[in-house]
């Protein structure tokens, strides 16, 4: 059972009151350059992202959000720290919504121009609280950064903007402790009914930062809290949209697409299946379809087909060659060279059905 929230728009997007969990990934480039931001961008939105952020260090990123909002569809947020210029000029340029901690803006009258040029050009604000930068009063208080201590913070800082009625809020608790985000989602999800975007932060390699991903924001999506997420990995931003969509995906919120599922392998394997494997995730992600299709790469002959049986499309790989098979049912066989070549076939009839 979602938790239920306020509608909160974001660009084309609506979060919360039960839509869709959103996707959120952050460019790596600098912002100030808007052909390389953009070209990231549209890549991220081909492989699902529904939000994107960027820093705005400076003058001429936040200038640059002009240029980046007439190149793409997906909305545009502006990351800021400290500055509350970079936030004014980034909504004038066009950013679909800001992400501050009023807390590290300023005085109040900062705060109150922030939340004015959010009122004036109608976009939402994300109080983001990071366990990295907690408030030393709080550390104090708690002995240490702790859920409580979290939640004390961006409850501080939500009132901050409630004051000038302001409530087109979003709020953002991470640290790197996966059981503390849980328990700060728990504890926050009781106090209020604002959408929340959820993420562990600073997980590390796209291998071990994906696993730590998925326990901490699969358990708390399973409990029902959070309306969009992020999965933050040290690597090509890419990789944060595909794991995003895994989690999404293993939990049955939303539908993938094209989804991929492989063999571990083991002795009885005969030919190159995790390079293979890896050729079969770059061409179905080629594909732009709405149809839900689960296709397989297995690496046994003998018994991939009976085990992918629920696959719509599978491979089954045996020596020099290979089996192409459809629910369980093989349907022909083919050099290990024309395998690929074979299962694309026998994808675009499927996808074009």
């Amino acid at each position: 059972m979602r938790r239920s929230t306020r509608e909160i728009k974001i660009g084309n997007v609506l979060i919360g009151a039960g839509h869709p969990i959103a996707i959120q990934s952050m460019c790596n480039t600098k912002t100030e350059d808007a052909a390389a931001t953009i070209t990231q961008i549209k890549e991220l939105e081909k492989a699902g992202c529904d939000i994107i952020r960027c820093a705005v260090p400076h003058m001429e990123a936040a200038k640059a959000f002009s240029t980046i909002k007439k190149g793409i569809s997906i909305p545009l947020v502006a990351d800021i720290h400290f500055d509350y210029k970079l936030a004014v000029e980034a909504i004038k340029n066009g950013a679909d919504k800001v992400r501050i901690n009023p807390g590290n803006i300023g005085s109040s009258d900062k705060v109150r121009e922030v939340v004015n040029a959010a009122k004036e050009y109608g976009i939402p604000i994300r109080v983001g609280v990071n366990g990295g930068s907690l408030e030393k009063e709080l550390i104090e208080k708690y002995h240490g950064v702790t859920a409580e201590g979290l939640v004390e913070s961006a409850l501080k800082q939500v009132s901050a903007l409630e004051k000038f009625d302001f409530e087109n809020i979003v709020i953002s608790i991470k640290s790197s402790n996966v059981m503390m985000s849980i328990e700060a989602h728990e504890l926050i999800a009781k106090e209020n009914d604002y959408p929340l975007h959820v993420g562990i932060t600073e997980t590390g390699l796209v291998a071990g930062g994906s696993i730590k991903s998925a326990v901490g924001i699969g358990v708390i999506l399973y409990e029902g809290i959070g309306d969009t997420i992020r999965v933050s990995l040290t690597g090509d931003p890419i990789y944060q949209v595909r794991a995003a969509k895994s989690i999404l995906s293993s939990l049955g919120l939303k539908k993938t697409g094209i989804n991929l599922v492989s063999c571990p392998t083991c002795g009885r394997t005969n030919i190159d299946l995790i390079g293979l494997a890896g050729k079969v995730q770059d061409l179905i992600d080629s594909y732009e379809t709405e149809k839900e299709l689960k296709v397989a790469v297995m690496g046994c002959v003998v018994n991939g087909p009976g085990e992918a049986r629920e696959a719509d499309l599978g491979i089954a790989g045996g020596k020099e060659e290979g089996l192409i098979f459809k629910k369980g049912e093989i349907i022909k066989k083919v050099s290990e060279k024309e395998l690929l070549n074979e299962f694309k076939k026998e994808l675009d009839i499927l996808v074009n059905a």
